[in-house]
């Protein structure tokens, strides 16, 4: 009899997931094909075309001097970077990528309907994962040339493994942990404080073995480390990216806003002018330019916008607050294009109300459901202190459903309680 319940379960099981995998590919055909990119806008464009036809990972140059990368982090540019090399006409390359993105998608969600698992019933771990995958901002996503679809990709998978880790405390799990944390290094800079806290949370809470951690910080170094050693061999300096300064200064300068500033002044973001020029582009004209450029940039841009924060610090915490609050709701004064269609903000709204109030009615023990809660707040004030774009919503989306599930369970629960006293009258 249990054997034949658990196959039964089995079945079903794959059943959802079959078509949670349907779905999710079907519905982002036409979604790419009608509102995908043609062609590589940006930065993307430039590392990219620079990797194909000059061999040189750079950004910027400055005549025929090839500017060596250290302003965007690597993985994203090399992953589109391995799609050239099949040698596809443009059109044929971007819907390769764009197709690619459509299969992160998916995996995506397959793995957060495994994490929903890990706290809820099969039904609610499916209907969560379906959420996931038709939420209209996901489905645009993977129509865009950007890093997000894979970001959101190794994001999830990281908490998979990281509750892999925490259960199983194995050689296999703390590997594939540490590799997908190597890898998020290598895609956003910030991650580096989410795998810290991340670490900090393990043992205080989960009480994992320090010699477990340094050895998961010793995989994710080996991980790493072909770009550290790039860097310091051009460099001299451990680091994956100097691009802290500028974007810290984007976030808080007289031009800024919830989404950054938006005058652009040689390749940056600049202030007032004075006499045509900012005070900040005289000083980044003065900068030799050589390799260590970018570099020599970044730490006047951090100067300039730690200047900005101690000289004007009640204007840019009231920022920071407005920050916060946007990415966990909206933006209520955002300048980009169809920001305001219902089909974006209004879901986008509801999740974050919903979520809130999840996070309110857990009441569960659950060391697992705290760290996501902790995490989720970790995450919006790291880039709170820097801007917001509309497409960051999609870090925190898959914890805002499953703090909404917890919302989703207590109303089911009452509603029973309340039909079944209603029964008894």
């Amino acid at each position: 009899m249990y054997l034949k319940n658990f196959q039964y379960l089995k079945n079903k099981e794959t059943k959802f997931l079959l078509l949670l995998i349907s779905l999710s590919v079907l519905i982002r055909i036409p979604v790419i094909l009608i509102y995908g990119d043609t062609n590589i806008d940006n930065e993307w464009k430039e590392i990219v075309n620079n990797l194909i036809y000059h061999g040189e990972f750079a950004y910027r140059k400055f005549d025929d001097f090839f500017l060596p990368n250290i302003y965007m982090p690597p993985l994203y540019p090399f992953y589109l970077y391995f799609f050239a090399l099949f040698h596809f006409e443009t059109q044929n390359y971007i819907l390769i990528v764009l197709f690619s993105q459509i299969l992160l998608a998916t995996g995506s969600a397959v793995v957060f309907y495994k994490i929903n698992k890990i706290f809820f019933s099969t039904k609610l771990s499916f209907y969560s994962a379906l959420i996931f995958t038709l939420f209209p901002l996901n489905l645009y996503a993977c129509s865009q040339m950007s890093s997000v679809s894979l970001q959101n990709f190794l994001s999830i998978l990281f908490f998979y493994l990281f509750f892999t880790f925490v259960n199983k405390r194995n050689i296999f799990s703390i590997i594939n942990l540490s590799i997908i944390s190597g890898l998020l290094i290598l895609l956003r800079g910030e991650f580096i404080a989410i795998l810290i806290f991340s670490l900090f949370y393990s043992l205080v809470y989960f009480k994992v073995k320090i010699k477990n951690i340094f050895l998961i910080l010793l995989v994710v170094l080996i991980t790493i480390s072909p770009y550290l050693i790039r860097n310091v061999i051009i460099f001299n300096q451990v680091t994956i990216t100097k691009s802290l300064g500028y974007n810290l200064w984007k976030g808080n300068n007289s031009n800024s806003n919830v989404e950054g500033s938006k005058v652009a002044i040689s390749g940056f973001t600049s202030g007032e002018k004075n006499n045509g020029k900012s005070e900040l582009e005289i000083k980044l004209n003065k900068i030799p330019k050589d390799k260590f450029y970018q570099i020599k940039a970044d730490e006047i841009f951090l100067k300039e916008a730690n200047k900005n924060i101690i000289n004007d610090f009640e204007r840019y915490l009231i920022l920071f607050v407005k920050k916060f609050f946007s990415f966990f709701f909206i933006d209520v004064n955002s300048s980009i294009q169809n920001y305001y269609h219902p089909l974006h903000y209004i879901p986008v709204l509801i999740i974050g109300i919903t979520s809130v109030i999840g996070m309110f009615f857990n009441k569960k023990k659950s060391t697992e459901l705290n760290y996501l809660i902790f995490i989720c707040f970790i995450t919006i004030t790291i880039f709170s202190i820097f801007f917001i774009l509309p497409r960051y919503k999609l870090v925190i989306l898959p914890l805002q459903i499953i703090f909404t599930n917890i919302f989703v369970e207590r109303l089911v629960k009452n509603f029973k309680i309340f039909k079944g006293s209603r029964v008894k009258l």
